[in-house]
């Protein structure tokens, strides 16, 4: 059983040290890690996912921290999942250490009961889907770069005369792959039928186009533009289930809506602050990355506490590891 293909184990081993707060849980079985989350078996059926303050960019993780990140992505992806629980299934059983199952919160020691947190999702394990299904409601990044050469994005063939960051006459469903190395891949839905069959295929492009709708709508009375976002889905019991992290600012562009204006890149609260830092340097893009100066490393984690807030109507309740 593949579990969570996010998560695989090229960014970095079981002993690497990417940023200074990456910890090791000592008394749990290590798996994987990815850019920004750890992988610990609890047992043939659980998962802990841990949720890092590491930052990438690039396809590259950066060598700072950005304070409260993980807590930031776990309580959102919490919030998403609760909400959506009507609409689709999903493997989050609790993010509360109170909550995990005796043995294991006998397992853990106090320092690692401390590091998890407000960082952790004890999940049920799942064999994923081996694509991110894409969801795009305005014109930006490649699928912007893709337009103004074709006209379409991903397939899709889109009306003449639209500007950057312009909202879509309907949200696009643009199904992705990951590549062994370097950026996601962009399929068409027809290529992913291909390989997954039709009949998921279309189910998955249903319950995307669903979750971002009703997502959109929501982050726009809050104050926040969903430009774009990627699920992770998975099978269990012969059932489809959402996996993974849910419309954070690591999965999703997230804009400011009393600011927003067509035309022109937007102010956000996701990484591309860190993107456009990242883009006035000489660098190749390639390891290593550069560190970032603390006031953009500041300037990332107010972002994302400030789409916490938005979004849930509350500001992040701090815990001692962040």
């Amino acid at each position: 059983m593949r579990v969570y293909a996010c998560f695989d184990g090229r960014f970095m081993n079981a002993v690497s040290k990417i940023s200074p707060e990456n910890v090791r849980i000592a008394e749990l079985k290590f798996l994987r890690s990815g850019k920004v989350r750890d992988i610990y078996e609890v047992d043939e059926d659980h998962l802990l996912i841990v949720a890092s303050d590491r930052i990438s960019a690039f396809d590259c993780v950066l060598p700072n921290a950005i304070p409260h990140k993980g807590q930031v992505l776990t309580g959102l992806s919490k919030f998403w999942f609760a909400k959506f629980a009507d609409l689709t299934p999903n493997h989050l059983r609790t993010t509360e250490i109170d909550e995990f199952p005796p043995l294991l919160r006998e397992q853990l020691s106090a320092a690692s009961k401390a590091a998890l947190a407000g960082r952790t999702m004890f999940v049920r394990r799942a064999e994923v889907v081996p694509f991110e299904c894409v969801v795009r409601g305005y014109l930006a990044g490649s699928g912007w770069k893709e337009y103004q050469e074709t006209g379409a994005v991903c397939g899709h063939q889109l009306p003449e005369g639209l500007l950057e960051s312009s909202k879509l006459p309907e949200p696009i469903f643009t199904p992705a792959t990951k590549a062994e190395s370097g950026h996601d891949i962009n399929v068409s839905i027809a290529g992913m039928a291909a390989a997954i069959g039709e009949e998921l295929t279309r189910k998955l492009e249903a319950i995307s186009l669903k979750l971002y709708r009703e997502a959109a709508s929501y982050a726009e009375l809050r104050g926040i533009i969903i430009a774009d976002t990627k699920f992770e889905f998975g099978i269990r019991d012969h059932q489809l289930i959402l996996v993974d992290e849910v419309l954070t600012p690591d999965s999703s562009r997230f804009w400011p809506r009393e600011s927003y204006s067509a035309g022109r890149p937007q102010s956000s609260f996701d990484k591309q602050f860190v993107r456009d830092y990242l883009e006035t340097l000489d660098w190749d893009k390639h390891p290593p990355a550069p560190p970032l100066p603390d006031q953009v490393v500041s300037g990332t984690s107010a972002r994302y506490l400030e789409a916490y807030r938005l979004i849930t109507g509350h500001d992040l309740p701090m815990t001692t590891n962040g």
